[in-house]
């Protein structure tokens, strides 16, 4: 038996919270076109007869500005202290040198796969060139070419990483899949929409915090507050006659349902809390650490 903490690094957008989803077979990670949509480290146990592997999303890598930035690196750096085996993702329409600085700058002593992220976008010759740009680097010890939106195979992906993994016992039972609570991907499933339905910087000023979540005989009842800076971001995500927060609140029950499997009433309420991003308060009840 191999078990390990296989963990993944990349610039924001790399698809990394795609590529959780597509090892799990399931949605763990909200994904978006925006930057910084995932602002926790994610894992996702997967367990085989041969090998229970830990995959940890990471946040996209980048300079802090807020104390909420500091929280999402400070996720990076727990990812890269427990590392067995760490994927390094690039979008293959990226700045190499950036990736490459990146990388270099992580300073990894475990094995480093390079995993060079959607080449159904790219050319034959830039998949080309773009492996041979990174063959010769020291962290990329191998290099996978995938498709995370077209999904893995086992022989193709997992192999590869299974083979690098110390043996032991594993970590968690068969049956988890991940470490983190049913309100967490609730929270989570909440804020994607407000990412996919709210314009501009919004989405960024957005905390969600699940004030209540009981299961009842028929239903799951469920209370949320929706965080933002200040009393225009609160009147634009209410909308003109409440529609924006019944568009949100309708598209995330949807989604909760089918992650739940369970009938659900969903409530949200609109709050405002100046400057939450750097309040050390704030973002510890909103689950950014402590």
């Amino acid at each position: 038996m191999k078990a390990g903490f296989v963990n993944i690094f990349g610039r924001p957008n790399a698809g990394k919270s795609t590529l959780l989803n597509a090892l799990m077979g399931e949605k763990l990670a909200i994904v978006s076109p925006k930057v910084q949509t995932t602002r926790h480290r994610i894992k996702a146990i997967l367990t085989e007869k041969e090998y229970q592997i830990i995959f940890s999303d990471t946040p996209g890598i980048i300079e802090p500005q807020y104390k909420l930035h500091e929280k999402m690196m400070q996720a990076v750096k727990s990812a890269l202290e427990d590392a067995d085996v760490a994927l390094l993702m690039v979008d293959i329409n990226d700045n190499r040198e950036e990736c490459d600085q990146i990388f270099s700058a992580l300073k990894l002593k475990v094995p480093c796969i390079l995993v060079i992220n959607k080449i159904d976008k790219a050319s034959k010759e830039k998949i080309e060139e773009t492996v041979a740009w990174f063959k010769d680097k020291p962290y990329a010890k191998n290099i996978l070419t995938i498709s995370a939106l077209a999904g893995v195979d086992y022989e193709h992906f997992i192999k590869p990483i299974a083979d690098l993994l110390p043996e032991g016992a594993p970590f968690y039972d068969t049956d988890e899949i991940s470490d983190l609570p049913t309100k967490f991907f609730v929270s989570e499933l909440i804020r994607e929409k407000i990412y996919e339905l709210a314009q501009d910087e919004i989405p960024y000023h957005t905390a969600v915090l699940i004030r209540e979540f009981k299961e009842k005989q028929t239903l799951v009842k469920i209370i949320a507050d929706i965080i933002v800076h200040r009393e225009t971001q609160k009147m634009i995500l209410i909308g003109e006659k409440g529609s924006m927060v019944k568009k949100i609140g309708t598209a995330a029950r949807k989604d909760i349902e089918a992650f739940l499997d369970r009938k659900v009433f969903l409530e949200l309420f609109i709050k405002v809390k100046p400057k939450w991003r750097d309040n050390e308060l704030y973002l510890k009840e909103y689950g950014y650490g402590a």
